[in-house]
């Protein structure tokens, strides 16, 4: 079980920690425009150097792989005082800091750990995700990128959609498929790419909500060193389960934090303008707070499993992103009733995020297929056929 008490010295953190939040934000520049991507990820980055020169970078992450092996109480206490003091969130940094970098922590040799992970924690270093494919759909081992070994390097070829911040990042972690004759879960590996290596084109995708956080991307004959390669040949796909399970596992604890903040900015909304005066608005905010309030509880327990069993999140992670998805659209939903027909104006806190909160059930792993790992791994139920 979760032990929910603070003991003496984390509530001496937390004082702490809000004293350098109260000192650290009002120095911080405006924040930039949504399509100014370079401005973004120097603001990002700015954040995360500063997160790090005060020692709050990587705070749950293994000493060993330069974070500070704090405990999951400290983690917690980390995104609730930074989410309430209104502190940036990870931004451009999120596939480094929440996969990828705890991908290399957790299966890199001590040269990868030792050349990727502190320019990740300083910000100096931005990463995106190369993982689904156009054709494969929600079978990401169905995926068709082809990497030929030739001597000390493969040979990438292939295409890759919604990758995430390919824009302005630096490296990308990339399936590849490095033996097309083994059964497809077999057969793949997981490279760490340059983004500056010849060959490789992106082409930015503009979302429902107007933004362009994910790009296409096109790889003709990329020259991949094989010692970029984490885990073995062929192993990709076991790295692969590590690197979504805290996707779905721990990568989305801070936006619960946010959810809440949000659902009482909109309690407070409703008040103002009488809405509050409805009696079926008034339960369906309660009923989320209580939703809300259950799933920070079920992040704490995941985060406190993933410490127990080494840093990797286990397959409750699934049951989290499964009822997040679900709880952050109902959020948003709610927020339509109480903006009433402001709604549709896309200058008005909320709508966005409301055009956005419609692609959680598909990305980090659809709904459909969350519900097959809780039915399989949890439930111990045999596979579909």
């Amino acid at each position: 079980m979760t032990d929910l008490s603070y003991s003496e010295e984390e509530d001496e953190f937390r004082a702490r920690l809000r004293e350098w939040l109260a000192g650290a934000l009002p120095g911080l520049p405006p924040k930039p425009s949504p399509d100014d991507w370079p401005g973004r990820r120097a603001y990002d980055t700015t954040w995360q150097r500063m997160l790090y020169d005060a020692g709050y970078a990587g705070l749950h992450w293994p000493v060993d792989a330069g974070g500070q092996g704090a405990t999951p109480t400290r983690q917690l206490i980390f995104l609730e005082e930074t989410e309430k003091a209104g502190a940036p969130y990870v931004g451009a940094n999120f596939v480094g800091l929440l996969h990828a970098g705890p991908t290399v922590a957790a299966e890199g040799t001590a040269e990868q750990r030792a050349r990727w992970l502190p320019p990740v924690l300083k910000g100096e270093e931005i990463w995106c995700q190369g993982f689904s494919e156009p054709e494969a759909g929600s079978d990401l081992a169905a995926l068709r990128t082809r990497a030929v070994r030739d001597g000390d390097h493969y040979v990438v070829s292939g295409q890759k959609i919604w990758t995430s911040h390919a824009e302005v990042a630096d490296w990308c972690e990339l399936l590849v498929r490095t033996d097309p004759e083994a059964p497809k879960h077999r057969g793949i590996s997981w490279l760490a790419m340059p983004m500056d290596a010849p060959g490789v084109t992106v082409r930015p995708l503009r979302t429902l909500a107007g933004s362009t956080e994910f790009a296409e991307m096109f790889l003709d004959e990329v020259r991949v060193p094989v010692a970029n390669r984490v885990g073995e040949e062929n192993d990709g796909w076991r790295v692969t389960m590590v690197t979504l399970s805290f996707e779905r596992g721990t990568a989305f604890v801070g936006e619960v934090v946010a959810c809440r903040r949000t659902l009482a900015a909109l309690a407070a909304e409703a008040r103002a303008t009488g809405r509050w005066n409805d009696a079926v608005l008034r339960r369906r905010l309660g009923r989320l707070n209580a939703e809300f309030r259950a799933l920070w509880r079920l992040t704490q327990w995941n985060v406190s499993e993933a410490q127990r069993s080494g840093g990797v999140p286990g397959a409750g992670g699934s049951v989290f992103k499964l009822r997040y998805s679900q709880a952050r659209q109902e959020l948003y939903e709610a927020a339509a009733e109480v903006l009433g027909a402001d709604a549709c104006d896309l200058d008005r806190e909320w709508v966005l995020d409301r055009l956005s909160s419609l692609s959680y059930t598909i990305a980090a792993g659809t709904s459909q297929i969350q519900r097959n790992i809780v039915a399989e791994r949890i439930l111990g139920l045999p596979k579909g056929r």
